[in-house]
């Protein structure tokens, strides 16, 4: 086992750790905005290390545009999904408060 290949084990590892951080985070924070906080940040974190780690395995630059595109796209998506969750979130949050507004005035 030489340099590279304790590095790109504590790469790995690393991102592991975050990717667990992220699951973690979503079990345990409160509210949706703060799950979806916790979640993205790690996610994309711990795949940019694990990225990171493959790469520095691979020998050909095609792949390491490959793989650099993945992770684009994967934080792109990720960034896209959690706007829409929120968004809905947010329009189920106002719902809730419109209505326990209208009955409050009822009575």
């Amino acid at each position: 086992m030489d340099a590279l290949d304790i590095v790109s084990l504590m790469l790995a590892t690393g991102g592991v750790v975050f990717f667990f951080a992220g699951a973690l985070g979503l079990l345990r924070f409160p509210d949706v905005y703060s799950r979806l906080h916790a979640l993205t940040k790690a996610d994309n974190l711990g795949l940019g290390l694990i990225t990171i780690a493959v790469v520095l395995q691979l020998n050909s630059p095609t792949q390491w545009l490959k793989l650099g595109l993945i992770w684009l796209l994967v934080m792109l998506s990720g960034a896209v999904t959690c706007h829409l969750i929120a968004r809905r979130a947010r329009r189920v949050e106002n719902r809730h408060r419109n209505r326990s507004a209208c009955h409050d005035a009822d009575s």
